[in-house]
């Protein structure tokens, strides 16, 4: 099985891209985040034609919103549980009986400073609730996928300045402390650092704001995949499409990709 995450900042404005890209890497389930749109409005019938034909959509007017879309099945059943007041996380049970949740982390605002910042304490305390959640409600020795846009970039090489970026929101000491906890509080591990290791630069996003990105190259990694440890040893490839950045009118966020052995 293949499953793919992508912010892709507006998937009305896209389609031409997604249509490319879903034929280049043909993943059987593709999470999307920041898709916005109400739910209504979700472009159900573009996915059907390329035969994503489960569906489930938690859509929000103007900004947010996330999707879980899976071929014939791929998809056993969606799983309702309120880890977001907003259109922030969706999670679905896999046919193969793995638990998949797709997240979309508040980004934070400019300041890093919970005082001044209601934006950025909102982000802080989202990832103290999600943690909360699962210490109390899962186990290290469950099947779980937790992809998305977690819009922070944890380690070193996930930012192509760790010193510049130290007091930029998305890489602060106080966003690194959270998502590690988010990430040892059931023993994830991360499923595309298994196949680039953290001594290379790796990102998944470029901002708008660089008219050169590949020039520049001043990413950050924000988009993850990771996965409990009884399913680390059954994920065989891993990786970023860091080309689809460069595509006609695309998103600032690019797909990441990881590929689970039939054999669980």
């Amino acid at each position: 099985m293949k499953i793919t995450t992508w912010n892709i900042n507006s998937i009305r404005k896209r389609l031409d891209i997604v249509h490319r890209v879903l034929n280049e890497i043909q993943p059987d389930v593709l999470c999307l985040q920041e898709i916005k749109v109400i739910t209504e409005l979700f472009p159900y019938e573009f996915f059907n034609k390329l035969g994503y034909v489960t569906q489930y959509i938690k859509g929000q007017s103007g900004y947010n919103g996330v999707a879980i879309l899976g071929k014939f099945g791929t998809i056993k059943d969606v799983q309702e549980m309120q880890l977001s007041s907003e259109s922030r996380h969706l999670s679905v049970l896999l046919s193969n009986g793995i638990e998949l949740h797709n997240f979309y982390i508040p980004a934070g605002g400019d300041v890093p400073d919970s005082v001044v910042n209601e934006k950025f304490k909102y982000k802080l305390q989202f990832f103290d609730d999600i943690t909360a959640w699962f210490l109390n409600n899962r186990t290290a020795k469950d099947k779980i996928i937790l992809v998305g846009d977690l819009n922070v970039a944890p380690l070193e090489n996930d930012v192509w300045s760790h010193k510049q970026l130290l007091k930029v929101v998305s890489h602060t000491p106080v966003e690194i402390e959270k998502i590690n906890s988010l990430y040892k509080s059931i023993d994830f591990l991360d499923a595309i650092r298994k196949f680039i290791p953290p001594e290379q630069k790796l990102y998944s996003w470029w901002s708008y704001r660089n008219r050169d990105w590949r020039k520049s190259d001043r990413g950050r990694r924000l988009d993850h995949i990771w996965v409990t440890q009884p399913l680390f040893p059954y994920v065989i490839e891993g990786h970023i499409a860091r080309e689809v950045r460069g595509y006609l009118n695309p998103s600032d966020h690019c797909p990441v990709t990881i590929q689970l052995s039939k054999r669980q």
